[in-house]
Order: C-alpha cells, then structure tokens, then sequence
C-alpha cells in the first residue's frame, strides 16, 4: 500500500521530441501497478485518445473527461480561443480539486505546456496550484518549450529532443504510434 506520507514531486517532460506523453502515461501505469490511485486529463485532446482507451482499463486510473472535439489552436477562432480559456481554467480548478479532495497519489496533467503556450491556459493558474498542492502529491506535466517559472517549480525536468522524425519527409502521424 502507498505511503501517504512520501513527498509528492512535480515531473516535466518536455522538447520538440516525440514520447512527452508517452512518458507520463508510463508514469502511470507504474504508479498504479504499485497501488498508487492516479488522476489524469489531458488538455488539447478529445476523450478518444488511444493511450486513454488501454488505460481507462487499468485499476487505479481515472481519466477527467474533457471535450468530445477538438482542434489545434491555429485553427481556432478567436471566440473559440476565449471560450477555451474559460474551460481549461474551469478543467484545471475541478481536476486539481478532484485530486485533492479524492487523495490521488498521481496527477498527469498532459499538455499542460502546449495549452499554456497557446495562450489557452493561464500559466499562473497551474504554477498556483504547482506551489499550493498536496504534498503526497505527484505531479506529471508535458509539453514543448516550458517557461523558466515552470521549469523552476519542477523537481524532474526530462527534455525529449528531435533527432529525427518520419514526419521531417512526409509521414503523417499514425494511429497506434503517434496518435
């Protein structure tokens, strides 16, 4: 059985390489293997993603639902840029409470860098929440090109760098593999 009293660190893996989130979904398999209770939601994705379908099978893995559609933010409006802000900042607050309150020992919070990013997620938010967490808690974020204040709030700061990628000559991104 865990122990609840070990201090909860915060893990990001980020870079322009392929495997963040498949890093983070490792995480938690082993996590919940060991009997850890783990929370996980994944911003910018929809509720189909092909690591969620094997691991909602899992014991000990929850997944947050989010939205059913979902699209790069280039593509987005700007309406739909503001609308997705709301919701993200609403996910993030019902997400960090739900791992609070539900003592999970292990929060992913996938893509959190990209959201971010893409300004549709307020940094402050999760760096609020990264200093302010319960202290068993462990925290996994990804995503390319991190700020300083979020590589600061890590503990493990893992970067994934593209050597090469079949994407650079044509290949689209395939199921099972890259989606």
């Amino acid at each position: 059985m865990p122990d609840h009293k070990e201090l909860g660190l915060v893990h990001l893996y980020c870079g322009n390489g392929k495997g963040k989130t498949t890093c983070g979904m490792g995480l938690c398999v082993r996590a919940a293997g060991y009997g850890f209770r783990v929370l996980i939601y994944q911003f910018m994705k929809n509720n189909a993603t092909s690591e969620r379908r094997a691991m909602e099978q899992i014991e000990n893995i929850t997944f947050v639902p989010g939205l059913e559609q979902e699209k790069f933010s280039f593509r987005m409006t700007e309406e739909e840029k503001a609308e997705r802000r709301q919701f993200y900042a609403d996910q993030l607050r019902l997400v960090t409470k739900k791992a609070a309150e539900g003592h999970y020992d292990v929060l992913f919070l996938d893509e959190t860098v990209y959201a971010i990013r893409a300004g549709l997620l307020d940094e402050g938010l999760v760096l609020d929440f990264l200093k302010n967490k319960p202290e068993h808690l462990e925290v996994i974020l990804t995503g390319q090109d991190p700020s300083e204040a979020l590589l600061a709030a890590a503990d493990y700061v893992s970067e994934l760098r593209k050597i090469k990628h079949p994407f650079d000559r044509g290949v689209r991104a395939r199921r099972g593999i890259e989606r």
